[in-house]
C-alpha cells in the first residue's frame, strides 16, 4: 500500500472489512470474560464474514459492510475494554516529558554531576543557533520583551 493513503485516509474496501472484524472481535471481548464462551463467538462471527468474503457485486459488498458498521454500533458494549496506553486508557498520556528548556534552570551544582553532556547540549544550542540565524537572520532587538 502507498504511503500517501494511509497519511490521506483512504482506505480499501477489504481494509474497512478487516477493520469491522477487529472491532466486532474486540467487542466480543468486552462481552465475554470467559475465554470459550469468547471463542465460540468469534468463530461465529468469523463464519458470518467468511461467508460473504468473495462477494462478487460491489454494491451488496458495500451495503454488507455498511450494515455490520450499523450493528456493531447498535450492539457495542457500554464498557469496552481499552489498552491501558491507548487513547481513553487508564495510562494514556500519563508519562509527562518535560520540555528541553526546564535543564536551563538547573542549578551549576546539578549541571556539574554530568559535565560532558551539558557540554555537549550548550555546543549543539550554539550551534542551532547559527543555523537559525543563517536560515532567518538575527534577531531584532527591539522586538525583545525583556
Amino acid at each position: 500500500m502507498a504511503a500517501s493513503s494511509t497519511f490521506l485516509g483512504l482506505r480499501t474496501h477489504s481494509q474497512k472489512v478487516c477493520s469491522l472484524y477487529k472491532k466486532a472481535l474486540r467487542n466480543l471481548e468486552a462481552f465475554y470474560d470467559d475465554r470459550i464462551v469468547y471463542r465460540y463467538n468469534a468463530v461465529l462471527l468469523r463464519d458470518r464474514f467468511n461467508k460473504h468474503a468473495k462477494e462478487p457485486d460491489m454494491r451488496k459488498a458495500v451495503a454488507l459492510l455498511k450494515a455490520g458498521e450499523e450493528e456493531l454500533f447498535l450492539q457495542q458494549h457500554p464498557l469496552p475494554k481499552k489498552f491501558s496506553l491507548s487513547p481513553g486508557g487508564v495510562a494514556y498520556e500519563r508519562v509527562v516529558t518535560p520540555p528541553d528548556w526546564v535543564l536551563d534552570y538547573w542549578h551549576p551544582l546539578e549541571k556539574a554531576e554530568y559535565p560532558e553532556y551539558f557540554k555537549k547540549r550548550e555546543q549543539r544550542k550554539k550551534e542551532y543557533i547559527a543555523m537559525w540565524e543563517k536560515e532567518f537572520g538575527k534577531a531584532d532587538p527591539k522586538d525583545s520583551h525583556h
